[in-house]
């Protein structure tokens, strides 16, 4: 694939950094629109303390001079500020014994990665898998998710996302489309798609956090202006949508994905399930609806891709739950380490992210090109050959 990430660092360690390979040369950085996008992933109703610690700045470290990208590999850092109390328990080399004790964890969290973590490296203390399996390493994705929308950007695809639920209060009215996602407000407590539902929302939230409770959601995800014919039909490895279902559902605590309407489509017959084709006025073809999400057979259609994530409940409970204490093999209350009520607007920051990172990487498999002139010159002709398909018979 053209495009690599990989991320480094934990919670509560020095800082995160993110990788980026594959990035032509003389795109031009917009710092500030990744700016926005980092202090998107902070924001909203629900938050916990770390979200008033933490004010994330994406650094450039490589890769990029003079505002213009080079063509190797990208690294961009984020300082945890939380750090500066933590450097006796997260040194690399030096922790001092009796701080590290204090904040040992030996009673897993049922839904998180403490256990499964635990078991697959033999770790005494749970701290070793916590530290990275936390969410705080979703900035860093941010971060590089931020480089791709601008690739994006610049080839005429933009991406939104929306909450359309929170608890058991949802949204079940508005179209699942880019227009509905984009028109969220992101200054708003929650971002939600039908601003009507934001207070049912906050009360939810405020009846957990008084239970000593956390709740989940669904986001309303969308892309406009991508091309038809990206990715593959040819091979299970390389078809779109399951390179997009992979990446969104790497986002923490996210558990199952939709395109368009396929719950629905699933329930009814074929003739409710598909996109009739039909000539625009223009006299290209198209899709009278979109109940397929932008995507058949693992290849874009030149819709809006639209998805839907469902993001389980945070598995950090202030009231706990259930466990067992590693150290003393006794039943035990699950442990709570400083966390949110509700992260469901971040999740759909962090999953523009990703979806960002597998269009660009689909984009640029299609085009090529070491400089954004080539790119962007491929993109054009395959934009005008896909839209214009179809308007001449052709003889085989």
């Amino acid at each position: 694939m053209p495009l690599r990430l990989t991320t480094a660092g934990e919670s509560h360690g020095p800082r995160l950094t993110a990788v980026l390979e594959g990035v032509p040369a003389g795109l031009a950085i917009d710092t500030a629109s990744i700016a926005r996008d980092l202090a998107r992933r902070q924001h909203g109703y629900g938050r916990g303390g770390r979200m008033k610690i933490e004010k994330d700045e994406a650094v450039f470290e490589g890769g990029v001079r003079g505002g213009v990208t080079l063509g190797s590999p990208i690294a961009v850092g984020i300082a945890n500020r939380d750090h500066a109390s933590w450097e006796a328990v997260m040194g690399a080399f030096e922790v001092e014994p009796e701080a590290a004790r204090a904040r040992r964890l030996t009673r897993p969290r049922p839904g998180h990665a403490d256990l499964a973590g635990g078991m697959k490296f033999g770790s005494s203390d749970l701290r070793d898998v916590l530290e990275r399996a936390s969410a705080r390493e979703s900035a860093a994705r941010v971060a590089a998710g931020g480089v791709c929308r601008i690739l994006l950007r610049a080839c005429g695809v933009e991406i939104a996302s929306g909450v359309l639920s929170v608890g058991a209060v949802a949204d079940t009215a508005s179209p699942r489309s880019f227009a509905t996602a984009a028109a969220a407000v992101d200054d708003s407590p929650l971002r939600v798609t039908d601003p009507a539902l934001e207070p049912k929302m906050i009360e939810g939230i405020d009846a957990a956090k008084r239970d000593g409770e956390t709740l989940g959601g669904s986001i309303l995800l969308a892309a406009s202006g991508v091309p038809a014919g990206l990715g593959s039909y040819v091979s299970w490895d390389r078809k779109l949508d399951g390179r997009i279902a992979q990446a969104l559902l790497s986002v923490p605590a996210v558990k199952a994905i939709e395109f368009g309407s396929a719950i629905d489509a699933s329930r009814g017959p074929g003739s409710r399930a598909h996109d009739e084709i039909e000539r625009s006025p223009g006299g290209a073809l198209r899709r009278r609806t979109n109940r397929a999400g932008g995507l058949e057979a693992g290849v874009t259609n030149g819709e809006e891709i639209v998805a839907i994530l469902y993001m389980k409940p945070i598995s950090t409970l202030a009231r706990g739950l259930d466990s067992v204490d590693l150290e003393t093999g006794e039943a035990a209350r699950s442990a709570y380490e400083r966390s949110d009520v509700t992260a469901v607007p971040a999740c759909g920051v962090v999953a523009e992210a990703m979806l960002a990172f597998v269009l660009a990487d689909a984009l640029l498999e299609m085009t090529g090109g070491d400089r954004m002139e080539d790119v962007l010159d491929r993109l054009t002709r395959h934009r005008a050959r896909t839209e214009s398909y179809g308007t001449t018979p052709k003889a085989r």
